[in-house]
Order: structure tokens, then sequence, then C-alpha cells
């Protein structure tokens, strides 16, 4: 879709650049990523690797028992084609010793508790190297709330929360990740089979079609509809991205002060400095 053309070579330059001052102003050199296979975070160790050097890049993959052995692969090729550190710590026992208690918990449950044992993962090492952790959600998952809070959502920096699915996909192609990374299913890899469209019932550029319209654009549902959108479709990316909303917000602090933390008392990250 023509507004969802991104100016390739301007948008690698803002972000390398995003990420080397973001880093570099609170004192360290380093960042720790999950690396899972998939694009996005291929596409955030190709900038990070650009922006810091390769060698104070940190990937970490974390498969499951019933992760897609492909997903490692890619993981480990696109290491390779950046020349960042690499390493795999598999989370199958301690995610195991956990539903050992609830054998009963249905794969959202499994799901979510995969993606946090992989953020206190990265989060541990950050600690360990001195790095920040960076984030792999595309604005298309944020919107949607198609991520676990305080798992796959948390970082301490984020470079593509800002552009949709449809430009990780051009970016990617510009940067040099490798075609296979690129041209395969979106997949959380959360359990056999799983991709991200089928679970969603719609596809990202689908949704991204309509999510530029309605939220970058501001467009009514009334002119999404009069514009071809279906108007189901219309109300269902409505509804998610409505009913999702406290994912992108700090957690609501009862106000009983002239100054409550979020609301009043609203500093840049790196105030004072």
């Amino acid at each position: 879709m023509p507004a969802l053309l991104a100016n390739t070579e301007l948008l690698r330059k803002l972000l390398v650049g995003f990420v080397r001052d973001e880093v570099r102003k609170v004192g360290v050199n380093k960042v720790v990523l999950g690396l899972s296979g998939g694009i996005d975070s291929a596409l955030v160790a190709f900038i990070a690797a650009e922006a810091l050097g390769p060698e104070n890049v940190h990937a970490i993959c974390m498969p499951y028992k019933t992760s897609n052995p492909e997903s490692e692969a890619h993981a480990r090729l696109v290491a390779t084609a950046c020349g960042i550190n690499f390493s795999v710590i598999p989370i199958t026992a301690m995610v195991d010793a956990y539903f050992e208690m609830f054998p009963d918990a249905n794969n959202m449950r499994r799901g979510n508790k995969m993606a946090r044992e992989r953020m206190t993962i990265l989060f541990d090492h950050s600690a360990l190297l001195g790095a920040l952790v960076l984030g792999t959600s595309n604005k298309t998952e944020l919107l949607l709330g198609y991520g676990t809070l305080y798992g796959d959502m948390a970082s301490a920096l984020n470079p593509i929360g800002d552009i949709y699915k449809s430009q990780v996909w051009q970016l990617s192609a510009e940067m040099g990740v490798p075609t296979e990374v690129i041209e395969k299913q979106p997949s959380a890899d959360l359990w056999a089979g799983q991709t991200d469209e089928e679970e969603l019932g719609f596809t990202y550029r689908q949704a991204d079609e309509l999510l530029y319209r309605m939220v970058d654009q501001r467009w009514t549902k009334p002119e999404l509809i009069a514009a071809g959108f279906d108007t189901e479709f219309v109300a269902a990316i409505h509804s998610k991205i409505q009913n999702s909303h406290f994912k992108r917000r700090l957690p609501v602090i009862a106000k009983v002060s002239n100054r409550t933390i979020d609301r009043d008392f609203r500093y840049a990250r790196d105030w004072g400095k």
C-alpha cells in the first residue's frame, strides 16, 4: 500500500541512531535481545549490530521442546549474517517444572509463561553483561495487543515499535536480513504449528492497511467503511486496540497526591542527565 511504503534509507538511519544514542546515554555500550528466528528480532539484531558494533550485541535463542527446529536454525543464520554474539538457552525444564503443578493449563497460559520465562532470562543477562534489553514487538503487534505483558512486550528500548509489520518486511530487505527469514510465515513459535495470522484470523498486511488509516490518519469508522473496509473487520480491530490498551501503559496508580507518577510527574527517561 503506498501509504505504508517506507523510506527505508531514512528509516534505517533513524533507528540505528536511536539505538546508538539511547543505549550510550545511560552509560552502557551493550544490548541483549531474544533472537527467535523470526523477522522482527532479526531486524532488531541487524539494527543493533550496525548501531553498536556486532561485538556489543548479545542474542539469545530460547527454544521450548515443541519449538520448530527451523527457528533455532534461522536464529543462527541471522546471528552469523550480522556477526553478533549468540547463545542458546532452552526453557523446557523451567517451564515444565511449573506446569507439573498445573497439568490442565491451556495453550494461552503455557504460551504466556514461555514468553515471560524468556524475558526473565534476557533481564538476567542484562545484569550479567551490563547491557540493555532490546524489544522486538512491531507497531502492528503492539496496537493489536498481540504480545504478552511483561513477556515479549517488556524491554528497555524498542527500535521497531513505531513501524508496522509491512514496513518491517521492507526494512529487513534493505538491511540484508536473510531471505529465508523474510519469507517465512510469522509465528511466535509457542506451540507446534502455531502461526500469528491463523491465530489472529487475518493477515498482517490486511491489518496494516486498516491500522494505518485508523491510528495514524485518524479515520472514523464510517470513513473506513465508506473506503471499502468490512464493517465487522473494522469493529474487530477497533475492539482489539481498545481492549489491549492496558498493555501499552504503566500500571494504573491510584491518585492521592498533587504529582502522581505517569500523570503529573512525567519526565523523559533520561531526565536530569
